[in-house]
């Protein structure tokens, strides 16, 4: 309760503001989809995809507004049932504050997304890939909002280097991450009979550099987390140590043409649990 606590009174003070405001400036957003997977061999994520599975359906709405020149808030609300998890609880996906002072430099604070890759921070938008599916090994769909944010904060800005140059942008952040009660991984837990009531969670921080090369369309970049999760259920506990996540990445468009490729690696942490699975791989 504690944990959530910030994140509860970011959201009355925003709600606050926005009640002084004008409505008509703010943004509505938001999606639904509903999947249908078939699987040849086995059956994904607690489907029965070899049989055709409609067992997919996810959905946001999200709210922002501009409150003045400098400052924006937002939040968008989340629900989504994958097989058996998910379910009707509404989750939020990110609340956060967003004070731009110029181009070089700017502070979000609340729930903010986490930049890890090319695409971790934008996995809540549905209609920003040509594809349903990330690679799982890199974007977890079944422990998605875990690695989507993280309450804390935020700075970042953009560095124009000139015409022939490009333009460099960075971010760095620092909070805690809370892992879903009705995600994958302690879905497994439970499977072994370590059943949390309380989300187990950790500190986590990192960065992320991105270059926008003279050539338009052509962007590198690398990213940087490290990772702790710690958290008690009445038969047992589970601790990982802070773990490093590095991602390298390329991205290149051109009229139709899209290329992306990129590297992310995590090693598997030592943790309380036996024959448990990383985190992210």
């Amino acid at each position: 309760m504690l944990r959530r606590l910030p994140l509860f009174l970011l959201v009355c003070i925003f709600t606050g503001g926005l009640r002084a405001q004008d409505l008509a400036g703010i943004e509505i957003h938001g999606f639904v989809t509903q999947g249908f997977l078939f699987s040849s061999h086995n059956n994904y994520l607690t489907m029965q995809s070899s049989s055709g599975s409609l067992a997919w359906t996810d959905g946001a709405i999200s709210f922002t507004d501009s409150l003045s020149d400098n400052l924006r808030v937002g939040i968008q609300l989340h629900m989504y049932q994958l097989g058996e998890l998910g379910g009707p609880n509404v989750q939020v996906d990110w609340a956060s504050g967003d004070y731009k002072v110029n181009d070089r430099l700017g502070f979000r604070a609340g729930k903010v997304k986490t930049p890890l890759g090319l695409f971790n921070d934008s996995q809540d938008v549905d209609a920003v890939f040509l594809w349903i599916l990330l690679p799982q090994s890199s974007y977890p769909v079944d422990n998605k909002s875990f690695y989507l944010s993280h309450v804390g904060g935020e700075a970042y800005g953009n560095l124009a280097l000139g015409a022939r140059a490009g333009n460099l942008r960075y971010r760095g952040y620092a909070g805690q991450a809370i892992l879903d009660l009705t995600g994958g991984y302690l879905r497994q837990s439970a499977d072994d009979g370590l059943v949390f009531t309380s989300a187990p969670g950790g500190k986590v921080y990192g960065g992320d550099l991105r270059w926008e090369a003279p050539l338009k369309g052509l962007t590198l970049g690398s990213s940087a987390l490290v990772q702790a999760v710690d958290g008690k259920a009445p038969l047992g506990g589970m601790h990982i140590a802070p773990f490093l996540v590095p991602a390298e990445y390329a991205q290149f468009e051109k009229g139709k043409f899209y290329f992306a490729g990129e590297y992310i690696r995590a090693p598997c942490p030592e943790h309380s649990l036996p024959n448990r699975p990383c985190l992210n791989t």
